[in-house]
């Protein structure tokens, strides 16, 4: 497993962080915003959204009218390389799965 990926699943395992995505992904917003939101003081947010985007998760930006605010965004493809890891682990288990109920079911199966 890359160290990215790492972070990734780091960063998902809050559930706080987990709605902070699902928050975004209805549309850009502000820090202040998913604080609100999410009910949580301004310096909580800041330290879940350094986590997301440690983890690869989000992007910020600057609207035209004003450099002060930061709109956080999902990263477009953030999420490629867990899914990939996802699908393989998925085929490895269900690979081990029918093996296994092959050898319960008293027919040959590989030891694997």
């Amino acid at each position: 497993m890359s160290a990215a990926l790492d972070r990734t699943l780091a960063a998902l395992a809050d559930p706080v962080r987990r709605r902070a995505i699902e928050l975004l992904g209805e549309r850009p917003r502000s820090a202040g915003e998913l604080a609100g939101a999410l009910g949580l003081a301004p310096p909580a947010m800041s330290r879940h959204l350094r986590a997301l985007k440690a983890g690869g998760l989000v992007e910020d930006g600057h609207p035209a009218f004003d450099a002060r605010v930061r709109i956080y965004t999902l990263k477009d493809g953030a999420t490629d390389e867990l899914k990939a890891w996802l699908a393989a682990t998925e085929a490895r288990w269900a690979h081990q799965l029918a093996a296994f109920k092959r050898h319960v079911e008293g027919g040959t199966g590989d030891s694997a």
